[in-house]
């Protein structure tokens, strides 16, 4: 990138909705680090309450055994892609991405489905942010994770791209967390770090940027309120107003979830108690964590019979503990009650 400043003030035009031909002036503000200090300047009380939701959710979290906590972190990468996938406008829903890529039906896009599958991976801390290569999974033979993928600049021309990304950073010294990582995803969508159809990159670096200092969290969440922001242009007071309002909203949404996973597992546990064995808690333990399970799942992850996981699962549907949600015979699928 030969000259970094021209190149942040006028980004390249295109079709992407988010950033419009815009006159020189206005793009601009785009990425102008005046811009952005001033916006968070504006933004204080935002940007504290977004950083007061993050902490809520992080110290829910280090009161958890290791466990249950690294569960329920990969609980929350998942359910967070599921929503990031919305929001590129690729969807694939929640059980397809259970199943394995094999099973996955035609009528879904597989190279969207191996990029999910990355990302559920960068989001339980998977990768170095310092080290993009490490972090987009490019230093593997065959890399790459599709078509698309052929389109991303390599050798010296993927460096000059993570030197200019790095430079852009740098402009913003001293700045929250939050107003980076929000700059960040924005200057990434602008750079050719990625290829068209990998939004989800910028997403999941701008995520765990925002959780690197924080404690046993590893990614903020947004959720679905992740989709009205990810992907917007406006000003940069706007966006990181936006910003800030999803991950209040998104972390707000984890620490409920958690906490009713507690109380669900804890009510499953009593009501269960006349079960001989350890076998139910098993069950139990692994509906906390994952949104949704299988019998073939259980059997593989608790390391009891397929048998006795579908006997479980079926009584535990009695109790009023777990619902199936396929309806089907075959491929079934459980969730826990809350």
């Amino acid at each position: 990138m030969s000259d970094l400043e021209e190149y942040w003030f006028d980004p390249p035009e295109g079709d992407d909705p988010a950033y419009p031909p815009l006159p020189r002036a206005d793009r601009r503000l785009l990425l102008d680090p005046a811009a952005w200090r001033m916006a968070e300047r504006d933004c204080a009380v935002d940007l504290a309450q977004a950083a007061q939701a993050i902490g809520r959710l992080d110290g829910l979290l280090a009161g958890l055994d290791e466990k249950t906590r690294r569960g329920l972190i990969a609980r929350l990468a998942f359910s967070e892609v599921v929503s990031m996938l919305w929001a590129a406008g690729t969807p694939i829903p929640q059980d397809v991405l259970i199943r394995d890529l094999a099973d996955a039906p035609s009528s879904v896009d597989l190279e969207a489905l191996a990029l999910a599958r990355w990302a559920i991976g960068r989001l339980q801390g998977r990768g170095r942010l310092e080290a993009l290569r490490d972090f987009l999974g490019l230093h593997r033979g065959g890399q790459g994770r599709g078509d698309s993928d052929l389109l991303r600049p390599t050798g010296a021309d993927f460096d000059s791209e993570t030197e200019g990304f790095a430079a852009g950073l740098a402009a913003l010294e001293g700045c929250h967390a939050i107003t980076r990582a929000a700059f960040g995803c924005r200057l990434w969508r602008l750079i050719d770090l990625s290829p068209d159809g990998h939004q989800l990159e910028a997403m999941c670096w701008a995520a765990r940027a925002m959780a690197d200092s924080a404690g046993p969290l590893v990614m903020v969440p947004m959720g679905q309120a992740g989709r009205r922001v990810w992907t917007i242009g406006g000003d940069a007071e706007e966006f990181l107003r936006a910003w800030c309002g999803a991950i209040a909203a998104g972390c707000e949404a984890g620490f409920r979830v958690i906490r009713q996973l507690m109380d669900w597992a804890d009510r499953a546990r009593r009501t269960t108690a006349r079960i001989k064995g350890s076998n139910a808690e098993l069950v139990i333990d692994a509906l906390v964590v994952h949104p949704v399970v299988s019998a073939a799942a259980l059997e593989a992850e608790a390391a009891i019979s397929r048998d006795t996981a579908e006997r479980l699962l079926a009584r535990l549907q009695g109790l009023g503990l777990v619902r199936e949600i396929t309806g089907g015979t075959r491929f079934r699928l459980w969730t826990a009650v809350l």
